[in-house]
């Protein structure tokens, strides 16, 4: 199964360019069987630019987390800990292989009734307005 995450730029530019080894989260998908994550780069970008595979998702207080994943977090500590402020747990996904794409995609090309998530969604074939796209071995 794949999800589709909201990835700001620079970020999502973060991730493509193999910085960023983690993408935290706040809250996690409760589906079990994700294996890859297509990144949907939000605005001013507002395409599909890429996917990455699923190495694992870390969970964790706050404080704990940083401490094993800083060194691929791709972010600074005040902005991680601004993100996290108040929170009682913390999620990373493990970044595995990057395929990023040679054209990034317009959602509406894809999904039908495409509406960004504020985090993310999960992708089925039900959800797949297109025949199969070339760059997404999707099904």
């Amino acid at each position: 199964m794949r999800v589709l995450l909201s990835i700001k730029p620079v970020h999502a530019n973060n991730i493509l360019s193999g910085l960023k080894q983690f993408e935290f989260r706040r809250k996690i998908f409760a589906r079990k069987d994700i294996r890859t994550v297509l990144i949907y780069c939000t605005m001013p970008v507002g395409r599909l630019v890429g996917e990455f595979d699923l190495d694992g998702v870390l969970e964790g207080c706050p404080e704990d987390l940083w401490v094993e994943t800083s060194h691929g977090s791709g972010i600074s500590k005040s902005y991680y800990d601004s993100y996290f402020h108040g929170r009682k747990r913390a999620y990373a996904l493990r970044i595995g292989e990057v395929r990023g794409f040679k054209e990034p995609l317009l959602p509406s090309a894809l999904f039908l009734n495409f509406s960004p998530p504020q985090s993310y969604m999960y992708v089925s074939e039900e959800r797949i307005k297109a025949p199969a796209v070339p760059q997404l071995a999707l099904f």
